[in-house]
């Protein structure tokens, strides 16, 4: 357990149970700490661990990269690894853990009720010019069409130099920016900007009518679809909120495409879409056979085509009643 004094509350979290909602590469669960592959980069080695259990003057859910890029991602603690785990800001991690860990504290013999916690109204609309709009080499590298990148607006920050991908709100405000590395995978959203939670990407270019719609989880994997000729849209996080789901139920599609990960966490986001879109066309990505992670990996390693395939390969889902999935209905 790691104890953290996070806005005046003391919290209790289980480091564990929340690594272990998330895949590694070539993990070794010990008693005391978790070694694998490291998450912020391409790596195949075991050089990153996490804390399991307080040790010395580092608490549990502290890590550490030995091959880290730079000295910011080279060690930190939970809170910062689970939001570049979940994709979402540092405050949204807060109000998760605050939302899942301080419901019921108990003391002596008294079980107290704790109200659930608002969060802080930060919802400012951005300035353009924080965004050099340009193609990224980068993205280029990774299968994005330049005339994607120009439709989603991509750029250069100003400011950091990093790769900006732009998140508006459905009536085109620039809401928040994701800010991704070049080199590894570390990222950061725009600071008191509108949470992610609130957003859909994508959904301020949806301004006529499809067939199809597809869903995943990361931006960079909508753009990938859009490469392939889809429309697509991503909600950003490992949460399917219900800000989200209104926003994605005024969009005129016929057809919801649920394309999470390849993984354990994209299985939990493909069941809360599907619970919180039934009674709506749907249909499912299956991953058929395949070692790649996402639709840009397979973008990537196997080219449009292969993405191709897995869309005409989409399964489609009978209309019934499914068991209930909790959405993640936390913070207003």
């Amino acid at each position: 357990m790691a104890t953290i004094n996070m806005r005046g509350h003391y919290l209790h979290i289980d480091v564990q149970a929340e690594l272990e909602e998330f895949e590694w590469t070539r993990p070794k669960w010990l008693h005391d700490k978790l070694i694998a592959a490291s998450p912020f980069r391409y790596d195949r080695s075991p050089s990153f661990f996490v804390l399991l259990e307080e040790n010395g003057e580092y608490p549990a859910g502290s890590w550490g990269d030995s091959g880290a890029y730079d000295d910011e991602w080279k060690s930190g603690g939970i809170v910062k690894l689970l939001s570049f785990l979940r994709n979402e800001t540092y405050e949204e991690t807060q109000d998760y853990l605050l939302s899942k860990y301080v419901e019921m504290s108990e003391t002596s013999d008294i079980m107290l009720i704790l109200p659930r916690l608002k969060m802080s109204p930060f919802k400012r609309n951005l300035q353009s010019d924080i965004i050099e709009r340009q193609a990224s080499p980068y993205l280029v590298k990774r299968g994005i069409s330049r005339e994607v990148q120009d439709e989603a607006k991509v750029g250069k920050s100003r400011h950091y130099g990093f790769v900006a991908i732009p998140w508006y709100s459905p009536d085109s405000q620039l809401s928040n920016v994701k800010y991704r590395a070049t080199k590894g995978k570390t990222f950061f959203y725009e600071r008191n900007a509108r949470p992610i939670r609130e957003l859909v990407f994508g959904a301020d270019l949806y301004n006529r009518s499809y067939d199809d719609l597809i869903i995943c989880e990361a931006e960079i994997d909508a753009l990938s679809w859009r490469t392939a000729g889809y429309n697509a849209i991503a909600i950003g996080g490992v949460s399917f909120t219900q800000q989200q789901s209104d926003i994605i139920r005024r969009l005129p599609f016929n057809r919801l495409i649920v394309a999470g990960d390849n993984d354990k966490a994209g299985a939990r986001f493909n069941a809360q879409v599907v619970q919180a879109m039934k009674g709506r066309d749907l249909a499912v990505i299956q991953w058929r056979n395949s070692t790649f992670k996402d639709a840009n990996e397979i973008l990537v390693n196997r080219g449009v085509g292969a993405l191709i395939e897995a869309y005409e390969d989409a399964y489609d889902l009978p209309t019934i009643n499914l068991p209930h999935i909790r959405m993640d209905r936390s913070i207003r």
